[in-house]
């Protein structure tokens, strides 16, 4: 069976940069198909963001419970320890997926955003070929191409996914626990399911090739993260590069020669890599940047009408910015004037405890040529960080231009900051300066407190520290 379509507006994936721009183009009055071959909402909904911090929470829950046993915790005290049954959190998991995942059904549907279910193919620039389940062919015909075919991890070479070695995908559905459990790759995904799977009662090690952990973040910022893993257990190895698995031991590769670990499983986590196979890329004449589609500042490839969006343009691989990027080609394609130019893309790591900031470190200021001002305030010295016993080791840190005071980054590690992050780069964006922040009355007790508490260290002054 073979059908055809014509339409102003064709989404290629249906992840957050997918969607969104076709629920954009869908209210802008543009007749618009998406074309997906998984559920919608992409990686981050259905294999990542989402269900990763899902598992987390359930993990940190269970973590939190067993601090009660015995002689127990804030007056709180249980007769025996908790069990943890992962494959009950996977179902719950599973369940808060499924209701996402109809919600963006639902959004697309509400703006008359037609769906094709299958795998696009190419023909050129404005028409594909898609093969839907049972044979079924869809020709779509279009004015304009968004392409938002996202990334896949990367595979090591002696270490293909399959079986025992799993890539963040097969983590995340697994059902029983394993008792010894080898992460390759120190980097975010790494340590946020890594730690979770501590918690979750497992033995981890890791092992990372270079000599350090969560490159993306200054010393400081990962301090209390490795603290965290030292006092709970977590073998980290680093300047360790692992090079085979079989009969339950993982091969690796030191300056001393090499070393058998015993695991079972092995979970690879050394980076994602842009989806550009399979899909016709070949077919349409567009510069590249490296491994990723070149595209502008309005995310227009080098064909007249093509556009690219989210993982597959480049670093940094993150939903929020593809679903950015999404609604603003969508604009573009209507005719309004719109750039992609943020002055800051925030990011959060949820590890233990969480990382949070947006804009620039102190040495990246420094790099970048700048004299900078900058104020630390800790939450240790923070009441509603006390009362929800958040205010171990973490800090939050307000980095300014030193002529102008204006604020050029904002970071912070410790529970829960992950949530500032909007007021982080909130303030960067609308290009506020110190004098700025401390101005604003924060409500008390709340953790918000130290961002202004922070400020205020910047400027000589901080109250509480």
């Amino acid at each position: 069976m073979s059908d055809a379509l014509s339409t102003q507006v064709l989404v290629v994936g249906g992840g957050p940069g997918g969607y969104v721009a076709a629920i954009r183009a869908g209210q802008l009055g543009l007749k618009t198909v998406l074309v997906d071959a998984d559920q919608l909402g992409g990686t981050c909904l259905i294999r990542g963001c989402i269900p990763s911090k899902a598992l987390i929470h359930a993990a940190s829950k269970f973590d939190a419970l067993q601090q009660h046993v015995g002689e127990g915790a804030l007056g709180i005290r249980l007769p025996q320890a908790p069990e943890f049954d992962l494959g009950g959190a996977v179902h719950w998991k599973n369940g808060i997926v499924q209701k996402l995942n109809g919600g963006v059904a639902g959004l697309l549907k509400k703006a008359r955003v037609q769906v094709v279910s299958g795998w696009a193919r190419f023909e050129d620039g404005k028409s594909c070929i898609v093969e839907g389940d049972g044979g079924t062919t869809t020709h779509i015909q279009a004015e304009h191409t968004i392409i938002a075919t996202g990334s896949l991890p990367v595979e090591l070479p002696g270490l293909p996914f399959g079986g025992n070695v799993l890539s963040s995908t097969d983590a995340l559905a697994l059902r029983a626990l394993p008792k010894r459990l080898v992460v390759v790759g120190a980097g975010y995904i790494g340590m946020e399911l890594g730690m979770a799977f501590r918690k979750m009662g497992a033995e981890v090690t890791v092992v990372e090739a270079t000599d350090r952990m969560l490159p993306s973040y200054d010393a400081d910022l990962v301090k209390p993260v490795r603290n965290w893993c030292r006092q709970h257990g977590m073998d980290i190895r680093f300047e360790t590069k692992a090079v085979g698995y079989a009969d339950g031991q993982l091969t690796v590769q030191t300056a001393a020669g090499e070393e058998q670990l015993a695991c079972d499983k092995v979970l690879v986590t050394v980076g994602r890599r842009p989806n550009t196979q399979g899909w016709g890329l070949d077919r349409l004449v567009i510069d590249m940047n490296g491994p990723f589609i070149k595209v502008d500042d309005s995310c227009q490839t080098s064909m007249r009408g093509v556009w690219a969006i989210g993982d597959v343009v480049g670093e940094p691989m993150l939903a929020h910015k593809a679903s950015a990027q999404g609604e603003m080609v969508a604009e573009i394609i209507a005719g309004q004037r719109r750039k992609f130019d943020p002055a800051a893309i925030p990011a959060v790591c949820f590890t233990e405890p969480e990382i949070a900031g947006a804009g620039l470190s102190p040495d990246e200021a420094h790099a970048a040529g700048l004299d900078v001002v900058v104020g630390n305030f800790p939450l240790a010295a923070n009441g509603r960080a006390l009362t929800m016993e958040a205010g171990e080791s973490g800090f939050v840190r307000v980095t300014a231009r030193r002529d102008n005071h204006l604020i050029v980054g904002v970071h912070a590690v410790g529970a829960h900051v992950s949530e500032l992050t909007g007021a982080f780069v909130q303030a960067i964006e609308m290009g506020a300066v110190l004098e700025d922040l401390a101005g604003i009355i924060q409500v008390h007790p709340t953790m918000s407190e130290s961002f202004h508490e922070a400020a205020l260290a910047a400027l000589g002054h901080a109250i509480h520290a």
